[in-house]
């Protein structure tokens, strides 16, 4: 397993310094100030590597800008609408220029309008540290009360519908604004920026859009794309749904081991692959994470290692962010058929045969409180967590543990 960290360049809150003292092995970035749609130009990609390579003080990191996080899907192409087959054409040449500079991984995602959602992104633990939220109450607050979507109460079961009625009585102007920009944070570039007249227009472009048009509408993104990939010899791996069941009316795609399968049938070659993410996986109750690498393993290109605390048993529900070892997964379990894919892929010769995770996300722990980071992307809690899977790693790939071979 190559330890990975996500870095948002050099406005990132965690340096490259940093990095290094946290032991990573490789850089996941993105050039996120380039549109969906666009180009990556050669020279652009060549800047944020020379970025990943230096210290501080200028010399030379020993880092490698290893996996793309993410290469954005325009909406256009996952309507199929306006300049889609551009956008598609810069894709296939975004995808060049980045293999032209060495790199063979590329992660992305096809949710509509939302990369995630969270209602509170500082919820406070009984210790004193902070993490992400999705307060399923406090959502249908915002979508039937404060966005004021049609039929939005009736995509709620109805105890949820009734208590955000009576947690709306109870919530001040302060917190009912707060809440809105906890939502939005999840829409690119949004941040605190976005209105709820904004969000119901980015919605409605999606009236028509039904989850069989979406899956068909990846199915030939991926017929354009995947091929490419595997003639460049890159791998695409797609990120799941986060939360994985549907929100805002909108069709999800990337939820289920069955979802998956469907559109890697579709496009059966090895370039057409998973982003395998233990956290947005996990929120919803009958995804089993270690079946899951067991059976789709041979095509898992990229794995996000974190863990969610499910707050009930509904399939879908509150949960939050809880430590990498604790939660609803087995990181044990899950790891251990990590290393078993890996001596597998060993066995055949496959050139791939480590693959790359980084802890994703953190609990805000000690001066992580202090720090202005991404949303769910403190310093320490992610140490943390790296810290905690890399020793499952090494214990279970010690010459005494007999349990992987």
């Amino acid at each position: 397993m190559r330890q990975t960290w996500r870095w948002f360049g050099p406005n990132d809150a965690v340096s490259i310094d940093e990095l290094l003292q946290a032991g990573v092995q490789g850089v996941v970035t993105a050039l996120h100030h380039i549109p969906p749609g666009e180009v990556w130009s050669a020279e652009q990609i060549k800047r944020r590597q020379l970025e990943v390579s230096v210290r501080s003080d200028g010399s030379t990191s020993g880092l490698n800008w290893d996996v793309v996080e993410s290469l954005p899907v325009s909406e256009d192409i996952k309507r199929q609408t306006g300049d889609w087959k551009q956008h598609v054409e810069s894709y296939r040449q975004s995808l060049t220029n980045l293999h032209a500079a060495g790199i063979e991984v590329v992660c992305y995602n096809f949710m509509p309008v939302l990369d995630w959602t969270r209602t509170d992104l500082t919820y406070r633990l009984p210790n004193g540290a902070t993490c992400m939220r999705f307060d399923f109450v406090d959502f249908a607050v915002f979508d039937i009360h404060l966005l004021k979507r049609n039929g939005a109460v009736d995509d709620f079961p109805p105890h949820i519908a009734e208590a955000a009625h009576k947690r709306l009585a109870d919530m001040s102007d302060a917190m009912q604004a707060s809440l809105l920009n906890n939502v939005v944070c999840g829409l690119p570039g949004a941040a605190q920026t976005m209105s709820v007249d904004d969000v119901r227009e980015h919605l409605s472009a999606y009236n028509t859009i039904s989850a069989e048009k979406l899956r068909a509408n990846l199915i030939d993104f991926l017929s354009e794309i995947a091929p490419h990939a595997q003639a460049l010899g890159m791998r695409m791996c797609c990120h799941p749904d986060d939360p994985p069941y549907p929100l805002l009316g909108l069709p999800r795609v990337v939820s289920t081991e069955a979802d998956y399968q469907q559109f890697m049938d579709a496009v059966d070659i090895s370039a057409n692959g998973v982003t395998l993410c233990s956290g947005s996986l996990g929120a919803r109750a009958d995804n089993d994470l270690r079946g899951m690498m067991g059976r789709l393993g041979d095509r898992v290109h990229f794995l996000h290692l974190r863990n969610v605390q499910r707050e009930s048993d509904a399939l879908f529900g509150s949960f939050h962010e809880s430590e990498h070892l604790e939660g609803g997964t087995d990181m044990v379990a899950l790891i251990a058929a990590v290393l078993k894919e890996e001596c597998r892929r060993t066995s055949t010769g496959r050139s791939d045969c480590i693959i790359p995770f980084r802890p994703d996300h953190g609990q805000n722990i000690l001066d992580d409180h202090g720090r202005r980071t991404q949303p769910g992307y403190p310093a320490i809690g992610r140490l943390k967590g790296l810290a905690e899977l890399r020793g499952i790693e090494a214990a279970l790939s010690h010459p005494l543990n007999g349990a992987v071979s």
